[in-house]
């Protein structure tokens, strides 16, 4: 089992930023990949960014390329985001997740692992 704790959500004005960040525990970290993932009330969870296991991969979504950056502290056993130049359409419950790898952890129903989400919410 891998125990997934996210924090750092928050309100932010459009335009701001705010870093989330993914504390692991339990089984290997720097075995899986990882990723997160963002929901809005109605609407399927939705791809934002994955890493490989060594950090030296990673992968967005098109909506946030250039803005949004992933990393990892294996050493921590944390995985980081970092979201710059926020847009209203960010605002949403934002989830982290374990997968075997960068591509599967692309996927929600490939994930094996879920956190519990942080709310982020981005005012105009």
């Amino acid at each position: 089992q891998v125990q997934l704790v996210e924090s750092g959500g928050g309100l932010v004005q459009a335009g701001g930023s705010l870093r989330l960040s993914c504390a692991a525990s339990g089984r290997t970290f720097n075995n899986y990949a990882m990723g997160w993932f963002r929901q809005v009330p109605g609407k399927e969870r939705e791809f934002v960014a994955a890493i490989s296991w060594s950090g030296g991969s990673t992968y967005y979504a098109n909506s946030v390329k250039g803005r949004f950056t992933i990393s990892r502290d294996n050493a921590k056993n944390t995985v980081y985001l970092q979201m710059n130049s926020l847009k209203p359409e960010d605002t949403a419950v934002y989830y982290c997740a374990a997968g075997r790898t960068m591509l599967t952890t692309t996927v929600a129903e490939r994930c094996d692992y879920w956190g519990q989400g942080t709310q982020v919410t981005v005012s105009s």
